[in-house]
């Protein structure tokens, strides 16, 4: 499977190509097109704000025109906040890297036009794509930066070739409590609740103890935190038996 090429067209400054190479390599992308720098190429700028992308712009390609930046390629997106007179289908970046990695799967090439900053992407170059990718953004502030546009792009195409949880609960060097000691912590502030007169009236106890029971269970304690709430209760009923003596 060949990963995308992104493909910049026209781009004015080096430091949004090298800003550009780094959100790629961000996300696992390396293949670089440059169609017609404006300031050349290489270009020094680009390798300042690479920060440690550089092997993303060393290997990049540069072309005189889009049409032969995407001769190779079986499928083009072209990335564009406005709207256009064209009849093509329009994706969502998400919608538009997930066909990507089915292409890319199949053994296709799959490449994506980023305009340059000043007035993104023209006509004749989106003509030349299969297909146009709009980013739901702010009707009255759509434009984005081409760096940003890149790490958009880039992230959508790791999340359809990486398995990430939706949400880890995890602390470096933490166990979670047991439910034993959670339910043990349960005990110990009920007996706590019941020596202060908490449980009041009768009929309400057990849907009180309910619901701390289910509150304890839902707050995921770590066995640190169980042992702190132990203290506590302990150095609560102490002050309180120290006072009954005064």
């Amino acid at each position: 499977m060949i990963p995308p090429a992104f493909i910049l067209v026209r781009p004015q400054m080096g430091e949004n190509i090298g800003a550009a190479a780094r959100a790629m390599l961000n996300f696992g992308l390396e293949r670089m097109r440059i169609v017609d720098p404006r300031d050349g190429w290489p270009n020094p700028a680009a390798v300042a704000l690479a920060s440690g992308a550089g092997r993303v712009l060393d290997a990049a390609g540069v072309y005189a025109s889009v049409q032969t930046a995407i001769a190779d390629c079986d499928f083009v997106f072209a990335t564009t906040a406005r709207g256009r007179e064209l009849t093509k289908p329009i994706y969502s970046p998400e919608a538009a890297m997930a066909h990507a990695r089915a292409l890319t799967a199949a053994g296709k090439k799959v490449g994506v036009l980023f305009g340059p900053e000043r007035a993104g992407l023209e006509n004749d170059d989106v003509v030349q794509a299969n297909a146009i990718v709009t980013v739901p953004v702010n009707p009255d502030f759509a434009s984005l930066n081409l760096a940003q546009c890149v790490l958009l792009m880039g992230y959508e195409w790791r999340r359809q070739t990486e398995v990430v949880p939706a949400i880890v609960q995890e602390m470096a060097r933490t166990e979670f409590a047991s439910a034993v000691e959670v339910e043990k912590l349960g005990d110990h502030f009920e007996e706590r609740l019941e020596a202060a007169g908490f449980f009041f009236p009768q009929a309400k106890v057990a849907g009180m103890k309910a619901s701390l029971r289910n509150m304890w269970s839902r707050l995921g304690l770590t066995r640190a935190e169980v042992q702190t709430f132990h203290g506590m209760l302990r150095q609560i009923a102490f002050r309180l038996r120290e006072q009954d003596k005064d």
